[in-house]
């Protein structure tokens, strides 16, 4: 595999084994290292931090820290399709951008629906406003697709580096999850002022020092231990994801995607979806609602791959795998590539946080 950087074996190692599973403990670098020693990786914690820091500072990842399950956080958001024609496809791309509840904008390829957003909001009444300015604006329809049912959303990105005894890529995934405090979950579905102020802290990533979770206790000015225990328990929670690097994929190559659709059909959706799901090079995966005339696929799932052949494989893996649960013709899919990013300004987690905190 070829890479748009150079990496060392080193930092192939530190990028594959930590995209998940961080400890939460107050100097975790340290037995974040020691774990990756068990796995053959001979490096210190200060080796271990220095390199993720490089990493960072050379664009390879995007940040360090804590993955925001925006959905658990509050507000909404959702996907939308719509058709921008030839002659007025940069227009209504700058209208529909100069909405500020727009967070990315994609192109891809379709003989109709060419223009792929996501908006998100605080307020879960204001999308249909949003679609209906957007649709008075440019005289496009717009389709909805909220997600029905999320199967899948773990966009890893390994790099290949030195293997173990099995073949697999040494110290790929460690898992250190299990160091930390001992904290139960609740069913609050609102934030207090102070969860509110960690979501926000942490989500563009924690600071690169020894000690990243008292930084950012100092940071908004809460004890050590309630950080430690608060984050923990959001994992638990699914407000976090994971804690890890969370890597670039562009500059790790993985520069091809696909977003393969699916009509299947209703009865054997839930059994399908965990068999997608659980395809490693499966990033997200979900169940959306179908638009009669004009979208007839009701399942998504995306892929990524580092060349044009590595993607269509993969996309044939899907359909292959999907053919062991109906007879799929040639009418019952496409993928649709990205061939240009139209806008890319991150979930306004803020806004959404701000909406679901309630009074102290």
């Amino acid at each position: 595999m070829t890479t748009d950087v150079d990496l060392t074996e080193r930092e192939r190692a530190v990028v594959n084994a930590y995209q998940g599973g961080f400890p939460v403990v107050e100097r975790p670098f340290e037995p974040a290292a020691a774990a990756m020693r068990d796995h053959g990786v001979d490096i210190t914690a200060t080796e271990l931090l220095e390199t993720i820091r490089d990493l960072d500072d050379r664009g390879v990842l995007s940040r360090f820290g804590p993955l925001v399950n925006a959905q658990e956080i509050g507000g909404a958001a959702t996907l939308v399709a719509m058709h921008a024609p030839e002659d007025r496809f940069d227009e209504i791309v700058e209208t529909v951008n100069d909405h500020r509840e727009v967070a990315h904008n994609y192109e891809r390829e379709h003989p109709h629906l060419n223009v792929w957003f996501v908006v998100s909001v605080a307020d879960e009444d204001r999308v249909a406003a949003v679609l209906d300015e957007i649709e008075a604006e440019t005289g496009q329809e717009t389709y909805d697709l909220p997600k029905q049912r999320e199967f899948r959303v773990e966009a890893k990105f390994y790099v290949d580096g030195p293997l173990d005894g099995d073949g697999d890529v040494e110290a790929a995934g460690i898992d250190r999850s299990d160091l930390g405090p001992t904290i139960e979950p609740t069913d609050a579905a609102t934030l207090a002022p102070a969860e509110r102020d960690l979501v926000i802290e942490v989500q563009d990533g924690m600071p690169l020092t020894a000690t990243p979770y008292a930084d950012v206790a100092d940071a908004i000015g809460q004890d050590r231990e309630w950080v430690l225990e608060t984050i923990k328990r959001f994992e638990r929670e699914g407000k976090i994801r994971r804690i890890g690097v969370v890597p670039n994929h562009y500059a790790l190559g993985y520069t091809e995607n696909g977003m393969t659709v699916w009509n299947v059909p209703d009865e054997i959706v839930p059994e399908v979806g965990p068999e997608i799901a659980a395809l490693p090079f499966v990033t997200h995966c979900y169940r959306r609602p179908r638009h009669e005339g004009v979208w007839p696929y009701n399942f998504f799932a995306m892929t990524h791959g580092r060349s044009e052949a590595e993607s269509q494989q993969r996309v044939e893996h899907v359909r292959e795998r999907m053919e062991e649960y109906w007879d799929v013709t040639a009418n019952d899919w496409d993928t649709l590539h990205s061939t240009q990013i139209l806008k890319k300004t991150g979930i306004r987690m803020a806004e959404r946080a701000d909406a679901n905190t309630r009074e102290q």
